[in-house]
């Protein structure tokens, strides 16, 4: 039987409590999950490609039993799924506008490849308002933010801060 392999894409930047419980419940629908870390320079990144992979890797050590590989990527979506063999690709929503979006961008990755299916996780109902925008927002204004994101990733983002507000 072939190896069912997923991809759950994001930038994670930071990642979040609402990425986790993806991954989490993403990890049990695929026989490996990749994480795929990617670029959106229009995000306004507060880490750095490998700080962003570094810190995911460390975020999700321990689960899947060595199921969930994480990897870093600046491709079209489809193409990266087709290099790592994935024929599902995972997805997050919080909300209607998520779904619009995720609606779109399913719609198109369909027209460039047949083969690799789209699934939506709706949020858990706890963690349906946290985004990493508003995480880092959050922060820069000196709010507490150890409700969204894990301790570790807290220290994090508290550590970038002062270099964001000076930028």
């Amino acid at each position: 039987m072939k190896k069912r392999i997923g991809i759950y894409p994001g930038t994670f930047d930071p990642i979040t409590l609402g990425h986790m419980d993806i991954i989490e419940r993403g990890a049990k629908l695929v026989d490996e999950l990749i994480i795929g870390v990617t670029t959106n320079a229009a995000k306004s990144p507060m880490f750095s490609d490998d700080e962003r992979i570094a810190m995911v890797k460390r975020e999700v050590a321990g689960i899947g039993d060595g199921s969930i590989r994480v990897v870093g990527f600046d491709s079209l979506l489809v193409d990266f799924a087709d290099e790592m063999g994935a024929g599902t690709v995972i997805r997050g929503i919080r909300g209607v506008t998520d779904f619009e979006y995720e609606y779109q961008l399913t719609g198109m990755n369909r027209q460039l490849n047949h083969d690799v299916e789209t699934v939506f996780l709706m949020a858990d109902i706890s963690l349906q308002h946290i985004a990493s925008r508003l995480v880092k927002e959050v922060a820069i204004y000196g709010g507490e933010i150890s409700k969204f994101v894990t301790a570790s990733v807290r220290e994090d983002v508290i550590a970038r801060v002062p270099k964001q507000r000076s930028v």
